[in-house]
């Protein structure tokens, strides 16, 4: 299994992240706050994606041959990932646990969706620099987990752990409309001298379109970001541009 090296040739390395967002409330198909953006220990060795077509036949006695298929119309993307996660040279660390938890936690129902009568587990982003094909909206279908190494305590330090991600389409197909043009969402780390303003007026020409930001990210105080710290930048079709 290929794995990053964390050092040397791996600092310009481009990592794959997880992104965990709140579902939306009501019918809009844009991920809500941001949860939790799961970062990958080591880039994933394979990826599985999948994609199909629904059809119909009606079986007819009078046709020798079978009827004609009725074409129902697409099947949205399926996506497996395999994430290795390590931290054996720390045999005393749970960042492994903590990491499969945080997976296991993309099942369950979200706290603020059950408030807002519309339960829902978390809607997710997976994004790895360029490979577009594989990044789309998604919920987790299913999540499992083997633990290959285990601490002196018992806590497993090494696990290998499959992701299942189904598409949630979105109302234009993840297109837009005029000129067909796939919509992107990019992440952003928060550097020295960031601010919503000039990251809104950098990713769509308005600082005013700072709040679209903030919404989409969670955040109540647009004064304090902290370095290091990941943003969701919803595509321009999303906030109006």
């Amino acid at each position: 299994m290929a794995k990053g090296s964390k050092g040397g040739a791996g600092k310009s390395l481009v990592r794959a992240t997880l992104a965990i967002h709140e579902p939306p409330i009501g019918v809009s198909t844009t991920p809500g706050a941001l949860i939790k953006n799961f970062s990958f220990d080591f880039n994933p060795s394979q990826l599985a994606l999948s994609r199909g077509t629904e059809w119909k036949t009606t079986p007819t006695a009078a046709l020798r041959d079978g009827s004609l298929p009725e074409f129902m119309g697409p099947r949205p993307r399926e996506m497996t990932v395999e994430i290795f996660l390590d931290c054996s040279t720390k045999p005393t660390s749970n960042s492994v646990l903590k990491k499969v938890e945080a997976l296991f936690s993309c099942c369950e129902v979200t706290t603020k969706s059950i408030a807002a009568k519309q339960p829902s587990t978390p809607w997710v982003v997976f994004q790895w620099g360029a490979f577009s094909t594989a990044r789309f909206t998604a919920y987790v279908g299913s999540v499992d987990a083997t633990y290959s190494l285990f601490g002196t305590t018992g806590v497993p330090i090494r696990a290998t752990c499959q992701v299942r991600l189904h598409e949630i389409p979105s109302k234009t197909k993840g297109q837009n409309p005029t000129s067909g043009a796939l919509t992107v969402q990019r992440v952003h780390r928060v550097v020295a001298g960031d601010s919503l303003q000039s990251l809104a007026w950098r990713e769509y020409g308005d600082a005013a379109a700072w709040r679209a930001i903030a919404e989409a990210n969670g955040i109540d105080d647009p004064s304090r970001l902290s370095n290091g710290v990941e943003l969701m930048l919803p595509a321009a079709e999303e906030v109006g541009f």
